[in-house]
């Protein structure tokens, strides 16, 4: 600022000269982020998610579809088909919630035309004062019934409100971007490509927490000492496939190797987190840490109770 007026003040001095002032000076306006359909949802759903937030789960089901061979599948599609898709998908891949319409389906089919195989993506988050979601609806569906279905408050749609233009369906979000997730450009960094499933957390995970109530005084000497060598950790997000799990810590982190060999020194956790996340592989510069996904239901109790070891509070 003292640099912007000290030019001002030279520029008035001479306003004789015939050389124009520079325009390095300008203000430049402040970053606004706008709702991008064409981003993966886990990223365009951040500039609806309310900056006092500290937890968002992200469910693609267009990703899953495809990578488990049923891209395509609506609620047109044969009870076939869908009953394939919802068996599969529980025994194959990380699914966090059952589909948020799925306690209605039936009725919503029978009475409004829609059901939960016409979502196209599904995020939730949570604040401090309670819960908000964000439907994606697939392309082509015929919004007419869903916005019926959110006119009688149909289940999980009571106080809902229906995005013709975005395709969304939303309760709980924030009305300003700029107040928003994706204002902070560190946190949207946090997400990758499209993943069958996403996990943002805010913050790292408490030792009494990730370890269900132990305390990290009681440790031995030497993992005391690897506890309390980790970097801080802000936030952090876990992404994952059919097949492989993406954990991302922020843009060059030097523990990454450590948090990657934590579980083996720590305490187990319950499940044990070998069970679900299997072969660690480190990448300090893009502070990511891959594993191959063991069992899908054992990696997704670990994530939602966030019983993580890698993401726990340095000591």
């Amino acid at each position: 600022m003292a640099a912007v007026l000290g030019c001002a003040l030279v520029v008035t001095a001479c306003s004789g000269d015939s050389e124009p002032p520079s325009s390095s000076g300008a203000v430049e306006e402040p970053f606004v982020p706008v709702y991008d359909s064409t981003l993966a949802p886990a990223a365009a759903v951040m500039t609806l998610v309310p900056e006092d937030a500290t937890v968002l789960v992200v469910t693609d089901y267009d990703q899953l579809r495809l990578q488990l061979g049923l891209a395509g599948l609506t609620g047109e599609s044969s009870a076939q088909e869908r009953e394939t898709f919802a068996r599969r998908a529980a025994r194959e891949a990380v699914v966090f919630f059952p589909g948020l319409l799925l306690a209605d389906d039936q009725q919503l089919r029978d009475d409004y035309g829609f059901s939960q195989d016409d979502v196209a993506w599904e995020a939730r988050f949570g604040t401090p004062t309670g819960e908000g979601f964000v439907l994606g609806l697939r392309d082509g569906l015929d919004l007419d019934g869903v916005e019926q279905a959110v006119s009688d408050g149909v289940g999980a749609l009571d106080g809902a409100r229906l995005d013709r233009s975005r395709l969304l369906v939303t309760s709980g979000t924030t009305d300003a971007p700029a107040d928003s997730w994706a204002a902070d450009p560190a946190r949207v960094a946090l997400v990758g490509p499209s993943a069958a499933a996403t996990y943002v957390d805010t913050g790292c995970i408490p030792y009494d927490v990730a370890f269900d109530d132990t305390d990290a005084d009681d440790l031995a000497p030497a993992p005391a000492a690897e506890l309390r060598s980790l970097d801080e950790l802000n936030a952090f997000s876990v992404s994952y496939g059919t097949e492989l799990v993406t954990v991302r810590l922020g843009q060059v982190r030097n523990d990454v190797f450590d948090r990657a060999r934590l579980p083996e020194i720590l305490p187990r956790t319950d499940p044990e987190f070998a069970l679900g996340y299997l072969d660690p592989v480190a990448d300090p510069s893009g502070g990511r840490i891959g594993y191959q996904l063991g069992d899908p239901d054992v990696a997704e109790s670990l994530a939602r109770e966030r019983r993580l070891p890698f993401a726990v509070c340095s000591a």
